[in-house]
């Protein structure tokens, strides 16, 4: 089984104001609800490519019951931590330019996130653990680090996209693969990187800190996929970008889904490409037609030597 844990899900409210003024009363064209969060778009990109899992992570009060119901109607199976506060709401304005208000987490107890560790704990080594995003201020500061350690114990495989302090604790424990894009590798060397030789070079850098894989995303120039004995790069078609949001979720989950289905490594990196791509070029989750129309059009081609 996949597990996606989430510890700070939204809900994504997207509202389309069309002529916008500040200080004035502005009517939406559109709005739209969405069960947000890193690991649940994860969980809802791997059911799009018929690959089940369950998310895991924090929700309370009527938003999260929203969450919870939003899931299951899409046949996805939850075992979330009830929590006495509210989970949060964000809210995405999209007015030709987009602003986003995301709104502070809400309060988790020791126990509460105990009982996550507890879930986590009963995995084994025939499971997945995908543990993506932010984590509340009431969440430990070495919380990832705490589900590496217990994947570890369980021989579960970890799968990582968080941002610099909350992925470089988890790379002694070994990781099958992070996700990071280029700014994000980038801040993790404090450098600037400004070829795929130098992507490829601070890749390397990050196996040798402990994780078997990564794959780095370049927005519109593709990815760049590196494990010990090669180093791929997914060349991706034109088109126009909606939705940046949930782009790199889809990667991570075209990624596992491959993996998942016994594809070769070039073949689950491809269809990771494809779906983070086909994402960013509609306005919620890519779909599976979308997927596989990319798929058709991205170039794989080996870098650095590999053979």
């Amino acid at each position: 089984m996949i597990y996606t844990v989430t510890f700070n899900p939204s809900i994504d409210y997207i509202m389309f104001a069309d002529d916008f003024n500040l200080n004035q009363l502005n009517r939406t064209s559109a709005t739209y609800k969405f069960a947000g969060g890193k690991g649940i778009n994860v969980s809802r990109v791997l059911k799009t490519l018929d690959v089940q899992s369950t998310a895991l992570g924090f929700v309370g009060g009527f938003p999260g019951a929203f969450i919870t119901n939003t899931l299951h109607q899409q046949n996805i199976a939850t075992d979330f931590v009830e929590i006495a506060d509210d989970t949060r709401i964000n809210v995405k304005l999209k007015t030709g330019t987009e602003t986003e208000i995301n709104a502070p987490g809400p309060n988790i107890t020791q126990q509460q996130f105990q009982d996550l560790l507890t879930k986590i704990g009963q995995t084994t080594p025939q499971d997945i653990v995908v543990v993506a995003g932010s984590i509340p201020k009431s969440v430990p500061a070495d919380a990832y680090q705490q589900i590496a350690a217990l994947t570890r114990k369980t021989g579960a495989q970890l799968v990582v996209d968080a941002e610099k302090d909350l992925v470089e604790s988890v790379l002694s424990y070994e990781p099958l693969f992070i996700k990071p894009n280029k700014d994000e590798l980038e801040v993790m060397f404090n450098t600037t990187i400004n070829s795929d030789e130098e992507v490829v070079k601070y890749g390397k850098e990050i196996l040798a800190r402990g994780a078997q894989s990564v794959i780095i995303s370049l927005g519109g120039a593709g990815a760049i996929y590196i494990d010990k004995s090669q180093s791929l790069k997914a060349t991706v078609p034109n088109g126009n970008v909606i939705n940046t949001v949930g782009s790199g979720d889809s990667t991570v989950a075209g990624m596992v889904a491959g993996l998942n289905q016994g594809l070769a490594i070039e073949s689950a990196f491809k269809q990771a490409v494809s779906a983070g791509t086909a994402t960013a070029f509609t306005e919620d989750l890519a779909q599976q037609q979308a997927i596989l129309d990319i798929k058709q059009q991205v170039v794989i081609s080996k870098i650095d030597g590999s053979e």
